[in-house]
């Protein structure tokens, strides 16, 4: 099971940068269209890899996957469109320079 252990630590960065974005502005608007990206991510991914690995562009080796696939493709592949759909704008909302408030006293 190589794949899946390959998979985690992005997983956990993700939640981490994400999680670390929750009090900042806009942070449910920001949640909603990342879902939305995800959702569009896995569909392409899902009809793709199945492609691909249908026509024998790539194939992986049993002993280093899950066992868990959607059609072909393995759900370890999945991990990654989810991952860059809600980590990059996170990262993005962190790296961002906020305007400085001004002392209204």
């Amino acid at each position: 099971m190589t794949y899946p252990l390959i998979v985690v630590p992005f997983v956990v960065l993700t939640a981490i940068v994400t999680v670390s974005t929750v009090r900042m502005p806009g942070f449910r608007r920001r949640m909603a269209s990342s879902a939305v990206t995800a959702l569009v991510l896995i569909g392409l991914t899902l009809v793709f890899d199945n492609l691909m690995i249908a026509v024998d562009l790539f194939s992986y080796p049993q002993e280093h996957l899950s066992g868990l696939r959607l059609g072909l493709a393995p759900i370890e592949d999945f991990a990654y469109p989810l991952c860059a759909a809600f980590l990059l704008p996170a990262l993005y909302t962190l790296l961002t320079p906020r305007p400085l408030q001004k002392d209204s006293a």
